[in-house]
């Protein structure tokens, strides 16, 4: 399904499953006014062309303990593809980072990571980011507050932008 392919039916599925992805499917069904059995076939279709990636739960980390979260900027001595591959790859492996994203500029990524204390992170800092392979250098910016975490995408953005081009 290209994004051109989805009707409004599809993107109110999405939207409203993005805002609460614990809704049953005929709460779904009412809200996008449609009957239960279509909804749930237009669920699956959604899932199965990769719309609906998973469902997840908003956890808190810091009720969880994990009180420390960093943004880690990583600049790499190669860019080389297969360095690029290897580097994200342990990015992956690392618990403690959370989300790892390539950027262009001078900072090749940025890491999103968390941790139970301060003490934490700088173990991991210095013992396994600083020193893995093909890290040139790292900058890190300690999260005061979040003021905004919203998922996904702004619905209404999207479906102001189709209407413009109707």
């Amino acid at each position: 399904m290209a994004t051109s392919k989805l009707d409004e039916i599809d993107r109110n599925i999405l939207a409203q499953l993005q805002a609460d992805g614990r809704m049953t499917n005929v709460a779904l069904a009412e809200k996008v006014g449609i009957s239960a059995p279509p909804c749930l076939r237009r669920v699956r279709a959604l899932e199965e062309a990769g719309y609906i990636k998973g469902y997840h739960a908003d956890v808190d980390s810091r009720e969880l303990g994990f009180e420390v979260q960093v943004f880690a900027m990583v600049g790499l001595n190669s860019q080389a593809e297969a360095d690029l591959a290897a580097f994200e790859q342990r990015c992956r492996d690392w618990p403690l980072v959370r989300e790892c994203h390539m950027l262009n500029g001078e900072i090749d990524f940025i890491l999103k990571c968390v941790a139970p204390d301060l003490s934490s992170f700088q173990s991991f800092l210095t013992g396994q980011l600083l020193t893995a392979p093909n890290v040139a250098s790292v900058k890190t910016s300690l999260v005061i507050r979040c003021a905004k975490d919203d998922p996904g995408v702004p619905f209404d953005v999207l479906e102001e932008r189709l209407a413009k081009t109707a």
